[in-house]
């Protein structure tokens, strides 16, 4: 199964784009912790003292995504981006910027702007007993690694929970321009293999479950009534050369993939999408050498089959870290149940999403 019509990267993660790590560190200890962090840092370097390219979408506020307003201010991004539980995110900040101070080259600096995205993972995890700490964030950080991005119930999806069933961590990519007229259109620069948009998602909403179109949650008479608040952290990686304001339009776009497997940003649902440009030439320097800095930048006509290509990625990696995790119980005794895939792939047959 593969939603949508573009092709998916060779690794089928955010991974795809070239320079992007992706670090876990899962907690399961005991009947009551189950939490982590993941880190994703967005380029190679020192990424204080060459910024990339970042904007913030807000599809619904009810969450805590720090760092977000310079983010918006300044349109660049200068640290990871960790994700870890609702109540973990001062101490995330605390070790990001550790992190940060501690490159070299950064013996000077006196403000770092961290960002660090969450989930509430209260139902699975004692989220009370903040048992996140800097050593964790900065180990998630230092394992930061590209390849294989791991998925499910790992890192900061280790406690969440999605449409009911067991939620984590999922990604996907999909590649644009690849072959015929819009090959030429993207041979930007010698790049004739056009541009990748890749996406980590950390899934912890509700809503009435579609996988690929087919009406899942109907079929299984199960609409998540009960489970609709939560939240869903989204992060859109491209090698593609756009500016603020198009990555800006991007990350509007990764939204409708939400929109699209049933989730509809209820009140309690803190709902953001992140996105960033990994284009070397794009990146902004920490100290000014010049009073302008020229840049070239894809042009507004040719941004659309970006906009596609988030859309199916962001689809595909919701229902991944829905396909991938396992079930788990939890703190007070609490069990979450996984996707029933005996149930589930019978409806997608029937729908002509997947062969028999």
């Amino acid at each position: 199964m593969k939603p949508g019509v573009l092709a998916p990267g060779p690794l089928n993660a955010i991974t795809d784009v070239a320079g992007v790590r992706v670090g876990h560190v899962t907690l399961v200890e005991g009947e009551n912790i189950r939490t982590g962090v993941t880190a994703i840092v967005p380029a190679e370097g020192n990424l204080f003292q060459r910024k990339v390219p970042a904007a913030v979408y807000v599809g619904n506020g009810f969450g805590k995504l720090a760092g977000s307003c310079q983010v918006e201010e300044l349109g660049n991004l200068e640290t990871p981006i960790v994700l870890t539980n609702t109540l973990a995110v001062g101490t995330a900040i605390d070790a990001v910027v550790e992190y940060t101070l501690g490159l070299a080259g950064n013996e000077n600096v006196q403000s770092v702007n961290a960002v660090v995205g969450e989930t509430n993972d209260g139902v699975l995890n004692d989220i009370r007993a903040r048992r996140v700490t800097r050593g964790d964030v900065l180990e998630a950080i230092g394992r930061a690694a590209s390849g294989a991005v791991e998925e499910g119930a790992v890192g900061a999806g280790t406690g969440t929970v999605c449409f009911g069933f067991k939620g984590g961590i999922g990604s996907s990519s999909r590649v644009v321009g690849v072959q015929g007229d819009a090959a030429r259109h993207f041979a930007l620069g010698g790049r004739e293999g056009g541009f990748t948009v890749g996406v980590l998602v950390q899934t912890n909403f509700g809503g009435v479950l579609q996988i690929d179109g087919a009406p899942v949650g109907t079929v299984l008479a199960r609409e998540s009534k009960d489970d609709v608040d939560g939240s869903c952290m989204i992060v859109v990686a491209t090698d593609a050369p756009l500016c603020a304001r198009n990555l800006k339009r991007l990350a509007k776009r990764a939204f409708l993939g939400l929109g699209k497997t049933g989730g509809y940003a209820s009140n309690g649902s803190g709902d953001f999408v992140i996105a960033f440009s990994t284009t070397d030439e794009l990146r902004m320097p920490h100290r000014a050498e010049t009073p302008i800095q020229l840049q070239n930048v894809l042009h507004n006509d040719f941004v659309s089959p970006l906009f596609q290509a988030a859309v199916e990625a962001t689809e595909e990696a919701i229902l991944n870290s829905l396909f991938a995790a396992v079930s788990m119980t939890g703190h007070k005794g609490k069990r979450i149940e996984s996707l029933p895939l005996d149930r589930v792939i019978p409806i997608l047959q029937k729908y002509n999403r997947i062969q028999p």
